[in-house]
């Protein structure tokens, strides 16, 4: 019914004006960011932008499930966290020598091993490999192989990682039919080999920012999501998002943080924002970063 009182009308008008206003934060953010990115050159293939609970997405290909490579390595975390909360899993176990399951998240077993692509070639069994090399104390080293060996800790009390991790994570996420991609001996890469859309990545994001929630569901505690981005290790890296190191997050730029896969793969947090980039352009991403996080303000 139409108000016809012009107080009435009044009203109507700024509550509707405020709806729009509301409803536009996204929008807005959207708009900067896919701005930027024409600027840049960057050959992203959508963003997704939440803002509170406003979101807008945009594609410059056609939707599809890609890799989104080192992000995963946050989806190992959380699974990591979820046996944890379910009193099945003590991540501060001693797994080798002197390190942890909490160490090999957050890169610090001190476990020299590069990533290589023929890396489950060369090696029958990875995480024995990774296990029989020495360490050098808490010093931060990258490696996918450090992930892995994690997960292969869990898959030692839940059995198949992906399959355990489906009623608890993935279908609470409506990552329906998601395949993890596995080794030669069956078990999941750990940090990598998991496809999504933009906006399938951009719920992780969501359940990150909201410290474990989704959809009004609890999936994993709080407090854990809170360590994917403080206790910050320090990376000795000079580049800026790069100098600290969490589980699965890197600081950076400024009050930001990010979870950061190969190609230009990207969940942003900043402020109440959550910027989910997916892309084919490893070496324009930083970019990227720094203009989606300036213009999140």
């Amino acid at each position: 019914m139409c108000v016809s009182s012009d107080d009435g009308t009044r009203t109507s008008a700024a509550l509707f004006s405020g709806r729009i206003a509301f409803m536009s934060r996204a929008q807005h953010l959207l708009d900067a960011v896919s701005l930027g990115i024409d600027e840049i050159g960057f050959q992203a293939h959508g963003v997704h932008v939440r803002v509170g609970d406003d979101a807008a997405e945009r594609r410059w290909t056609t939707e599809a499930r890609e890799e989104i490579h080192s992000v995963a390595k946050a989806v190992a975390v959380l699974a990591v966290g979820i046996a944890r909360d379910e009193g099945i899993f003590d991540p501060d176990a001693v797994v080798a020598h002197d390190y942890t399951t909490r160490d090999l998240l957050t890169m610090t077993s001190g476990v020299d091993f590069p990533w290589s692509p023929t890396m489950f070639d060369d090696h029958d069994d990875v995480a024995r490999e990774f296990r029989s090399r020495p360490t050098s104390g808490r010093v931060f080293q990258y490696a996918n192989a450090s992930t892995y060996t994690a997960l292969r800790e869990l898959a030692a009390v839940t059995g198949d990682v992906s399959e355990w991790l489906r009623p608890r994570l993935f279908d609470p996420l409506g990552w329906h039919d998601v395949m993890w991609r596995r080794c030669p001996r069956g078990h999941v890469l750990a940090g990598e080999g998991l496809a999504l859309t933009t906006e399938e990545l951009s719920r992780l994001g969501v359940l990150i920012r909201n410290r474990g929630t989704y959809d009004g569901r609890r999936i994993v505690a709080g407090d854990w999501t809170e360590r994917m981005h403080s206790d910050w290790f320090s990376t000795g890296g000079e580049a800026a998002g790069y100098g600290g190191y969490a589980m699965a997050g890197w600081r950076g730029p400024g009050e930001a943080w990010r979870l950061h896969g190969a190609g230009g793969q990207l969940v942003i947090f900043a402020g109440d924002a959550v910027i989910t980039i997916t892309a084919d352009d490893h070496f324009r991403a930083d970019a990227v970063t720094a203009m989606a996080v300036a213009a999140a303000g």
